[in-house]
């Protein structure tokens, strides 16, 4: 049980977990509202989901990920997991930074040819939950795990209520994801019910409310 958790944690890692919500976006049928059809990333061609994935592998996954391993390079965190709740700080400014860069990039590379609505309401509610966490996290050492898939499942929930038609197996998965993530992490003892719980909470509200209300255009 101990290996599968693991297995668990590292399948779902904060930096992955939104992807995978764009991926599913992206690349499972679903049938936009008529009015709203330049809003479906699935109807997009290829070439550009293809920049979109891109862009957030970059900024989202690798960007940070090489961020971190030079933070324990030089022992400013202890620990890649970043367990120690004082030491999560700085790599938390740092997924900020990141989720700042990806945010102004669609935006300025989208001048001309404006992208879904969800493209850019991503990167932006990852602004606000990184914002909020960091201010949490003086307090209780809020679980990033369990954001990460609150992120995709916020992101997830949001998209499909504009959806005419949509693939319900997604939201069970999101939902059946999040659990077994909490479970892993728990199991583990890498956080209370409270962190844990707290985490994907804000995570989901925060997430689907960005990605509802971002303005269309």
């Amino acid at each position: 049980m101990k290996i599968l958790a693991e297995i668990l944690s590292w399948v779902f890692l904060p930096l992955l977990t939104p992807v995978y919500g764009l991926l599913i976006a992206m690349y499972v049928i679903s049938q936009p509202f008529p009015v709203d059809a330049q809003e479906s990333l699935f109807l997009l061609p290829d070439s550009a989901k293809l920049a979109i994935f891109y862009m957030f592998l970059i900024f989202s996954v690798l960007a940070p990920a090489v961020s971190f391993v030079i933070l324990r390079k030089q022992n400013i965190i202890t620990t890649i997991d970043m367990e120690n709740q004082k030491e999560r700080n700085i790599p938390m400014f740092i997924t900020l930074a990141y989720c700042l860069i990806l945010y102004s990039v669609f935006i300025y590379i989208s001048k001309e040819n404006t992208l879904p609505k969800y493209v850019y309401a991503l990167p932006f509610s990852g602004i606000f939950v990184t914002v909020i966490y960091t201010f949490i996290n003086r307090w209780i050492k809020i679980s990033l795990h369990a954001g990460g898939v609150g992120i995709m499942s916020g992101f997830l929930f949001a998209y499909a209520v504009e959806q005419a038609e949509f693939q319900f197996w997604i939201l069970i998965f999101a939902i059946f994801a999040s659990g077994l993530t909490i479970s892993a992490r728990l199991f583990l003892k890498k956080h209370t019910q409270l962190e844990v719980y707290t985490g994907w909470s804000l995570a989901v509200i925060m997430t689907f409310l960005v990605n509802y209300l971002y303005p269309i255009g």
